[in-house]
């Protein structure tokens, strides 16, 4: 079976919560994907704000050209900001729980966002001195995770998609879970099972499920919000208080990784 794994897409979400973009090769770094959820729009009191609360972040779209982060969205002009560079004030700042160290991308940045959001806001992204470790009851050996909700890669397999889009009235794309790695040629669910994956000469750990929230029911597209999949998912994939589906994921190493790389299931 092992032979017959592949990764079919790999996406990196530049700001946390704004739309995904599709790449073929990826260099993961000590936070994950390089630039994955490297920048975040934070609230007056400094914690982040994703699409269970602004669903119209879906329609900002990101792209990085030339060493710049390029963010667009209706009826606002272009944002460009420096990609590489890790310049601004520091802030404190909030994900869920963790506290961490931040930097300001400016007046400019802070204000696009306000004004597109209807809220007063401030765009910022990780920088040299930035640590925010992966939960060791979860991971023990110790990794970091930039702006992600907890972990620095999600793994979906398109089997699990499918088999979802069969119970639903109409079919779902694969950015409404926003995964990272998507791989072929399993059965559904079946990296539920994995505890560790080799794609090129990186090892990645499964290390648990997620449990999906009100994201997955905002159409990526357009930014309104329904019931499915959550609906759906709920009557054959409950795990403790909500549902899961697709695995969290650490990397132990960095790396390049490639669409059609091959996926060796190890443990």
């Amino acid at each position: 079976m092992n032979t017959r794994l592949t990764v079919t897409q790999l996406n990196v979400y530049p700001v946390k919560s704004c739309r995904g973009v599709p790449l073929g090769t990826v260099q993961l770094d000590r936070w994950g994907i390089r630039h994955d959820r490297n920048w975040m729009v934070v609230d007056a009191e400094n914690r982040f704000i994703s699409q269970r609360t602004q669903p119209r972040l879906a329609l900002v779209e990101p792209s990085i050209a030339h060493d710049l982060l390029i963010l667009t969205a209706p009826e606002m002009p272009p944002l460009e900001l420096p990609a590489n560079g890790r310049a601004g004030p520091e802030r404190t700042v909030m994900v869920w729980d963790d506290t961490c160290r931040a930097l300001d991308q400016g007046d400019g940045a802070g204000e696009w966002f306000t004004r597109y959001l209807r809220q007063p806001v401030r765009l910022v992204r990780i920088g040299a001195g930035f640590v925010r470790p992966v939960k060791e009851t979860v991971y023990p050996d110790g990794a970091d995770v930039a702006f992600a909700d907890a972990y620095p890669l999600l793994v979906l397999s398109e089997a699990s998609l499918a088999d979802l889009n069969a119970r639903l009235h109409e079919p779902l794309p694969m950015n409404r879970f926003r995964p990272n790695l998507v791989v072929a040629g399993c059965e559904a669910f079946a990296e539920d099972a994995w505890k560790r994956i080799r794609i090129g000469e990186v090892v990645f750990q499964l290390v648990s499920p997620c449990e999906r929230c009100a994201i997955t029911t905002v159409d990526q597209s357009t930014g309104i919000a329904g019931k499915e999949p959550l609906t759906t998912l709920a009557t054959f994939r409950r795990h403790g208080g909500g549902v899961i589906f697709g695995m969290n994921a650490v990397h132990q190493a960095v790396g390049s990784i490639r669409v059609c790389d091959a996926v060796t299931v190890l443990a």
